[in-house]
């Protein structure tokens, strides 16, 4: 069926461009990528991993259509979580990210993925004359759902950018006279910062994390763009998308449900969703929470008026003496405070049973503002109760290259931290760790797509 549904789109604008690379200059029209699909699959492997971010990704994946071998992207240096591929009709593998907990694999069929693409086309208004600016991993779910079958599967060309750095974004202005550019909210910002967000950006999309509200505003502001926040999730695609044309009024508001999809609360408070692209089960193990067209999330969910407003994950809550809070709520109302670029909420022992947690806050600055400046802010929109006992400041939280911050990773840094009596590690971040202690204090790394 994909393979098919390619062969067709590939007929229709076979003379297009369809995917350009901007680091090489090369380029393939539609026509030149089916021949490249025809070529055979040395060994004939049951499952092709591609990697990378090059044309020889789409390759991989065409030659797998073409051969009926599974598909699992990796991202680089990766291996499959599972050597066994899953039987028909799955044809596909995504792999869940980390920080949800243990990675899992996610089994699709042909049907599946092309629900999805559909859903994200048809919602989103993506045009073959507003090209992908492809700068996110091809191999993360996002990059593959927004990118790669939109390509394939509808005609949108792909233009791949070698680095998400600001300085090569800004060598891609000159690609198109329309484009569409998805990223995540660290780039976002660095893109931001840098005055790298180009003028001949169409349509502007971020994923992968909550986008903060303050730089919705900032980048609409001086560029007139209009960030649209996408939620979607590794086991069903994309689920609800903000299509206003201005910014948001709630940060937590993550949009209305894609075009196909339904949703709905469980008595936990968690979204349900429902729809033709919900993955066909966990692989090899399944679970009672994937399949028969529906999801459960972990995430604790609000709707009002068809818009969807998260209000944390169910495995985050913090205990304060008997009341319960979603970090989420505490990060929301501290991104407001224009000092603070980035922050992370998490709970840890407090040694007290009837207290039962303590709120931390690591908190990134764009300006060292206090503790008592911070805790006042914060008095002024959440009950005190709510307030952390105990902050941490660092120079960046160390997204990685799916957008995400690890909580679970942040609270273990945290605990080990304050067991040898370190109350001060304003520039430590655990992307660091493995560093000899002499060159732990410095900036971290840019974010990688």
């Amino acid at each position: 069926m994909l393979y098919e549904r390619w062969r067709k789109v590939a007929q229709d604008r076979r003379n297009d461009i369809a995917l350009r690379d901007l680091a090489s200059g090369q380029r393939w029209t539609f026509a030149q990528l089916s021949r490249e699909a025809e070529k055979p699959l040395p060994g004939k492997p049951a499952m092709v991993c591609p990697q990378g971010h090059s044309a020889e990704f789409i390759f991989a994946v065409l030659r797998a259509w073409r051969w009926q071998a599974v598909v699992c992207p990796l991202e680089p240096h990766k291996q499959p979580l599972t050597d066994s591929p899953p039987p028909p009709p799955c044809c596909h593998l995504k792999t869940t990210p980390p920080t949800t907990g243990t990675p899992h694999a996610v089994a699709f069929t042909e049907e599946q993925l092309a629900a999805d693409a559909e859903n994200i086309v048809a919602t989103m208004g993506l045009r073959p004359d507003w090209p992908n600016l492809g700068v996110i991993s091809l191999a993360y779910s996002y990059g593959f759902s927004n990118l790669v079958l939109p390509l394939l599967l509808h005609g949108i060309p792909l233009y791949l950018v070698p680095s998400p750095l600001p300085v090569v974004l800004r060598s891609a202005a000159h690609a198109h006279w329309n484009l569409t550019l998805a990223g995540v909210p660290a780039l976002w910002r660095a893109w931001h910062k840098a005055g790298a967000i180009l003028r001949n950006v169409r349509l502007a999309i971020s994923a992968g994390a909550p986008l903060p509200l303050t730089l919705e505003r900032a980048v609409f502001e001086e560029h007139g763009v209009k960030i649209h926040n996408f939620y979607g999730s590794t086991e069903c695609g994309g689920i609800t998308y903000d299509g206003t044309a201005t910014p948001r009024l709630d940060e937590a508001s993550v949009g209305r449900p894609m075009q196909n999809v339904r949703v709905a609360i469980n008595r936990e408070g968690a979204l349900l969703v429902r729809s033709r692209a919900v993955g066909e089960t966990y692989w090899p193990e399944p679970a009672d929470t994937l399949g028969r067209g529906r999801f459960q999330t972990c995430d604790l969910a609000e709707l009002k008026d068809g818009v969807v407003y998260l209000r944390g994950r169910t495995n985050d809550q913090i205990n304060v003496a008997g009341r319960k809070v979603s970090p989420a709520t505490i990060e929301q109302a501290l991104r407001q405070h224009e000092a603070v670029a980035e922050c992370l909420v998490f709970g840890v022992p407090s040694g007290n049973a009837d207290r039962v947690d303590h709120i931390v806050a690591c908190v990134a600055a764009d300006r060292r503002g206090t503790t008592e400046e911070l805790k006042q802010f914060l008095l002024r929109k959440l009950p005190g109760w709510q307030v952390p006992r105990e902050w941490w400041f660092v120079k960046s939280l160390g997204t990685n290259a799916r957008g995400k911050v690890s909580r679970a990773q942040w609270r273990k840094e945290f605990l080990e931290h304050r067991a040898k009596g370190v109350t001060r590690p304003s520039d430590y971040s655990p992307a660091q760790r493995t560093k000899p202690a002499s060159r732990r204090r410095t900036a971290a790394k840019a974010p990688r797509c």
